[in-house]
C-alpha cells in the first residue's frame, strides 16, 4: 500500500516484516509511515536513531581474570521538534507499535495530538539506504574479534612480562574492552544511514610501593575499525615503558608549588586542551551562555602559533566515525588557525539555536540520549619548532611527560594532575617529581602556549558530556606554556 493512501486509523493493523538480526533496507517503509505520522501531528522534524550494541570487558589482575562483563542491548530514540522546542523519549522496543508509542509520547509532550482518523498520513521519501558497513565491509568485524579465551590469554601474558620488568610491585592490571554497535538514522529531512562501529581499548596500571614511597603510572591504547587489534598489541613494549615511568616516580622529590614555564608531553598531553578549551567550542556551550568564546569567532582566543583541528576522519583514531548519531558524514572542521578562533562544532539542535553550520558533531552515547554537539578527535597541530628548542627556551620549569585526571569548571577553569613530571633546569631534565597539579583559565592557558614542536601525536580518551560518555582521540605535539600556576607542597 503506498504511504500517501495511508489514513491514521489503517495504522494500528499495520503489520512490517523488518529484518531483527540486522538494520537494513526493510526499515525504510515502518519508519517512514512513522515519519509520516509525526509530520500529520504538527512536528516540524523528526529522527529516529536506532542501536543494537556487543560489549564486553575484560580485567586481568596479578596473575587471574577477575571480571568477564558482557553486555547485550538495543532500542531506540526519537526526537520530535517544534519550532526552537524538542523532547526526547527512548524505547528498548523496535516493534512497529514499540517505536509508534514512543513518538506518541514525544508528540504529546510537545502538545501535539495524533491526526485524525481519517486524516492522510504523508509520504516521507527516505534517501536509498547510505549502508558504511556493507560498502566498507564491516559486516564480518565482530565475528573477527578476539575470543574471550584469546583475551583472557593475553592479559594474564601481558600482566606477566610487567612484573618481570618492575620491581616493588603491588599491584598490576591489565583491562580490555570491545564495543560493537550497529546504528539505524532516519529523519524526516530524508536521511536514512546505517554504520557499524568497533571500538577496543587495552593498558595497564601499575602500582608499586615500597616504604612510604609510592607510584601509580597507567597507560592505555586503543583503536576503531581493526578487529585484529588485541592480537596486535604490543604490551612488552608497554609494560618497559609503565614500569620505567613507575620506577622513577617511586623515589621522585615532591614538587614546589609555584609559577613556571612547562613543557607538556604529546599525544595525551592534549587532554587539558580538549577540557578546558574543547567543551567551550561546541553550540552546547553556546545554548547554555557559559562559554567566554560565545561572541569571539573571527577574533584571536589564542597565542599566533596555535592552530587547533577537530575530525572524524584520521584512520583507526578513538573518535573516527564515517557518520554521527544524526546521519550527517563527519568532516574536518578547523577551530582554530594561528591563534584566530574560527569554526565551532554543532549538531541538528546547536546548529538550529545558535545559527552555527553542523560539523558533523552530532554524537550520543547510546539510544538513550539525544545527540550534542561533542568532539571527536581533538587536537593542537604540529608546530615549526624541535623538542629541544622547547627546552633550550626554559632555564627553570618543569616538563610534564605523562598527564593523570583532573576537573573542569563551566567557563574553563582547570586543574590537572601529572602522573609523570621533571624538572627542567638550564634547558636540561634533570630530576624526577611527583605532586604536581596543573591549575589555570582556558581563556588565560591559550594565549601562552607560545612553542609548539613538530612531533604531532594522539591518544585515546573518553569524554562525558549532556549525551553520555563517547570515545574521543585527544592530541597534540610537545608544547611551550609560557608560565602556569603548579600546585605541590
Amino acid at each position: 500500500m503506498s504511504p500517501t493512501l495511508l489514513l491514521s486509523k489503517e495504522l494500528p493493523n499495520l503489520e512490517y516484516q523488518s529484518t531483527r538480526d540486522r538494520f537494513d533496507s526493510t526499515w525504510e517503509a515502518p519508519l517512514s509511515t512513522l515519519l509520516g505520522l509525526g509530520r500529520a501531528a504538527g512536528a516540524d522534524f523528526i529522527e529516529f536513531f536506532l542501536e543494537r550494541v556487543n560489549y564486553i570487558n575484560c580485567l586481568a589482575e596479578d596473575d587471574r581474570i577477575t571480571s568477564i562483563v558482557p553486555r547485550l542491548s538495543s532500542g531506540a530514540g526519537v526526537r520530535v521538534f517544534r519550532g526552537k522546542q524538542d523532547c526526547y523519549v527512548s524505547t528498548n522496543d523496535l516493534s512497529f507499535n514499540g517505536l509508534k508509542a514512543a513518538l506518541e509520547k514525544g508528540l504529546s509532550i510537545l502538545g501535539l495530538n495524533l491526526p485524525s482518523p481519517q486524516a492522510y498520513i504523508p509520504e516521507i521519501n527516505l534517501e536509498m539506504l547510505r549502508d558504511y558497513a556493507v560498502a566498507k565491509g564491516k559486516e564480518y568485524w565482530l565475528a573477527k574479534c578476539s575470543s574471550m579465551k584469546e583475551m583472557g590469554d593475553v592479559l594474564i601474558a601481558a600482566n606477566n612480562i610487567i612484573n618481570q620488568k618492575a620491581s616493588h610491585v603491588q599491584s598490576r592490571r591489565a583491562v580490555y574492552f570491545r564495543d560493537w554497535q550497529e546504528v539505524l538514522v532516519a529523519s524526516s529531512d530524508g536521511t536514512f544511514a546505517r554504520d557499524i562501529r568497533l571500538t577496543q581499548s587495552v593498558g595497564y596500571n601499575l602500582l608499586c610501593a615500597d616504604g612510604a614511597n609510592r607510584s601509580s603510572i597507567s597507560k592505555r591504547v586503543g583503536s576503531t575499525s581493526n578487529p585484529d587489534f588485541l592480537r596486535a598489541w604490543s604490551y612488552d613494549t608497554d609494560a618497559e615503558e609503565v614500569a620505567e615511568s613507575a620506577g622513577k616516580m617511586l623515589y621522585a622529590d615532591y614538587v614546589e608549588s609555584g609559577n613556571y614555564p612547562i613543557v607538556m608531553a604529546n599525544e595525551f598531553g592534549g587532554v587539558i586542551f580538549h577540557e578546558a578549551c574543547g567543551h567551550l567550542l561546541e553550540t552546547t556551550q553556546i545554548e547554555s551562555k557559559v562559554t567566554p568564546f560565545i561572541d569571539k569567532k573571527g577574533e584571536k582566543i589564542a597565542h599566533e602559533n596555535l592552530t587547533a583541528w577537530d575530525e572524524g576522519l584520521t584512520d583507526k583514531a578513538f573518535g573516527t566515525l564515517d557518520m554521527d548519531d544524526e546521519g550527517m558524514p563527519v568532516q574536518r572542521t578547523l577551530l582554530i588557525e594561528n591563534g584566530i578562533l574560527k569554526n565551532f562544532l554543532a549538531d541538528r539542535t546547536g546548529s538550529m539555536r545558535t545559527g552555527h553550520p553542523r560539523t558533523g558533531s552530532g554524537r550520543r552515547q547510546s539510544y538513550a540520549f539525544a545527540a550534542a554537539s561533542r568532539m571527536r578527535n581533538t587536537y593542537i597541530a604540529g608546530g615549526d619548532y624541535s623538542i629541544d628548542d622547547l627546552f633550550a627556551s626554559i632555564d627553570k620549569g618543569i616538563y610534564c611527560k605523562k598527564m593523570g585526571g583532573g576537573s573542569v569548571g563551566a567557563t574553563g577553569e582547570f586543574n590537572f594532575a601529572v602522573d609523570e613530571a621533571y624538572l627542567i633546569e638550564n634547558g636540561k631534565i634533570t630530576k624526577p617529581l611527583k605532586g604536581a597539579t596543573l591549575i589555570g583559565e582556558a581563556k588565560d592557558i591559550m594565549n601562552k602556549i607560545s612553542m609548539c614542536s613538530r612531533d604531532m601525536g594522539l591518544a585515546p580518551g573518553f569524554c562525558g558530556s549532556v549525551s553520555g560518555s563517547i570515545y574521543v582521540t585527544v592530541g597534540q605535539p610537545h608544547l611551550k606554556v609560557d608560565s602556569i600556576t603548579v600546585g605541590g607542597r
